[in-house]
């Protein structure tokens, strides 16, 4: 028997589009902040210090208006003194009952003092008063000083989810195609169409 039709499948057809999760590191820069202090040499001398006082050695050659007043002052005092210790010893020398003319004693006494004072001295009598301070000499030396100051940058993570894409491209179908001669109703309207006689006796 010929074959009269033909069947044809189409399948379905699809594109599947798999896209992977992410992590994404987005960093930035980092700085680096140099700062640089200078050093420097410092250098303190103190030389020596000579402090010369005079003024007794001045005052032993020419002295004063204020020295001599005291000078005089002081000597005034001191005959004062002497004279005082001098009457007292003659007064002594009197009332003593034992002392055999006590007058001729205390005229030979008197006579035995020097009358006038004859001295002979190097001036300055004295010399300067002198003082004197140390030397002193500090060296400071400071070197440069460097400072790093370094910024981290902080990075941020990004997280991208994966994605699925389910695409149909070509749906199914089925195709059903007559690939045999065409039929004719009634059959006697074919071109090709043999009449077979009728049995008339069937």
């Amino acid at each position: 028997m010929e074959q009269l039709l033909q069947i044809k499948t189409i399948p379905l057809k699809y594109e599947l589009k798999i896209q992977k999760a992410e992590l994404r590191y987005k960093g930035s820069k980092s700085d680096v902040i140099v700062n640089r202090d200078k050093g420097g040499l410092d250098i303190n001398s103190k030389p020596i210090k000579v402090n010369i006082d005079t003024y007794d050695a001045r005052n032993s050659i020419c002295p004063t208006t204020m020295e001599s007043v005291r000078q005089y002052a002081a000597a005034g005092l001191q005959a004062a003194a002497d004279s005082a210790a001098t009457y007292t010893e003659e007064a002594a020398l009197l009332l003593d009952a034992k002392v055999q003319n006590p007058l001729d004693q205390i005229i030979s006494q008197r006579a035995q003092m020097p009358i006038g004072e004859f001295g002979l001295a190097f001036l300055p009598t004295t010399g300067p008063d002198l003082e004197w301070s140390a030397p002193d000499l500090n060296i400071k030396y400071e070197m440069d000083k460097l400072s790093f100051d370094i910024k981290v940058a902080k990075g941020d993570f990004e997280f991208i989810p994966g994605s699925v894409e389910f695409e149909i491209t070509q749906m199914p179908d089925v195709e059903i195609e007559y690939i045999g001669k065409p039929l004719y109703v009634p059959p006697s309207a074919s071109e090709m169409f043999e009449h077979t006689p009728i049995d008339v006796l069937a």
